[in-house]
């Protein structure tokens, strides 16, 4: 729902862009998908909250999304379509705001038929790690997530390795995010020896870190791999593929296409020489659902880690008040929301 008044808020702020043009048929192409970054999860979290799992069961569409999606984008793109037309037919701001409103209902209703009603309020019963009963009655999913969950997700801090552009400085995506009230996407550019230095430190306290890469290139499924020497193409064609990061990036070749989670480093004299990954593809995915990457892929397709700012120097966190450099929308820094 956020995602849709996220795209309907952009449809209204480029209504004098030519519909034709590469920024408004950007907009158009994915209104509302399953992915995302992680300050979105976060914008949510902050607005919402969240309940226990069997508060809020799975249905058939929470893991077979892909028609309730098309329906919504079919719908949006609609929507975009009659908001154009009022404002070319002198409709004022407030009068295309309230048929943005009237629009949204259509969205609700598509979700709660696919998804069910979300609770306004759970009780929460368990026992403790000493077998005592506890029971909380009447918590709004904001409250257990501001009482029970103990992880402050404002402290988090998205940091990227992307050699196209200067390090210690602060990106963002332009129209990329959900929550229209949020602070949006803010990313922080670091160099690939710092970003590996500052996760292995977080694993190293038994602590995992979220990551975000290019899954797709050099990864043999079966033996659970990420390895830059995985694939020999010289024997088989005789030639290399010899782009660098940057270059990868700039000429459409890589993009942050999936996030996991780092559990593990194995350190050889004082460098990380493979990770341990945490996949989400169930346990027939990898070995048990893990993955090894060796530390040459880390370097050539992890882009993106989430650190607490107590993980990080002064000097780093202190690039967030800096005034974001704004990348174009189609930028590969927000693939991962596609």
């Amino acid at each position: 729902l956020e995602k849709a008044n996220w795209f309907l808020e952009n449809v209204l702020a480029t209504m004098d862009e030519d519909v034709d043009g590469r920024v408004v048929q950007y907009l158009l192409k994915d209104p509302v998908n399953d992915g995302g970054q992680f300050d979105m999860i976060v914008a949510l979290l902050e607005k919402y909250g969240v309940v226990p799992k069997d508060a809020y069961p799975e249905t058939f569409h929470t893991s077979n999304s892909s028609e309730m999606d098309a329906l919504i984008t079919s719908r949006l793109r609609e929507f975009a379509v009659q908001l154009r037309q009022a404002h070319g037919e002198g409709a004022s701001a407030e009068e295309l705001r309230e048929r943005k409103r009237e629009m949204l209902a259509d969205v609700h209703r598509v979700l709660v038929v696919s998804l069910g009603q979300p609770p306004e309020q759970v009780t929460w019963s368990f026992y403790d790690k000493d077998k005592k009963f506890h029971e909380h009655r009447d918590i709004s999913p904001l409250e257990f997530y501001k009482n029970y969950v103990k992880v402050d997700c404002t402290r988090l801090v998205s940091l990227i390795n992307d050699p196209r552009n200067a390090y210690m400085r602060k990106y963002t995506v332009q129209y990329l995010g959900n929550v229209a009230e949020s602070q949006g996407v803010r990313y922080v550019n670091i160099d690939i020896d710092a970003m590996k230095l500052y996760a292995s430190r977080v694993i190293r306290s038994g602590r995992p870190v979220w990551f975000g890469c290019d899954v797709g290139k050099f990864r043999i499924s079966s033996k659970g791999l990420l390895d830059t020497s995985a694939v020999d193409y010289k024997s088989a064609f005789n030639f290399t593929l010899g782009s660098t990061k940057a270059q990868r990036l700039q000429f459409g070749d890589s993009a942050m296409t999936h996030a996991m989670v780092l559990t593990g480093v194995h350190i050889e004299d004082g460098k990380p020489v493979r990770w341990r990954v945490e996949n989400s593809w169930g346990d027939t995915a990898g070995i048990k659902g893990y993955l090894t990457l060796t530390d040459a892929w880390f370097s050539e397709y992890v882009y993106q880690i989430v650190l607490d700012k107590s993980d990080l120097p002064e000097r780093v966190v202190d690039v967030l008040d800096q005034d974001a450099v704004e990348l174009p929308p189609w930028d590969p820094m927000g693939a991962l929301a596609q």
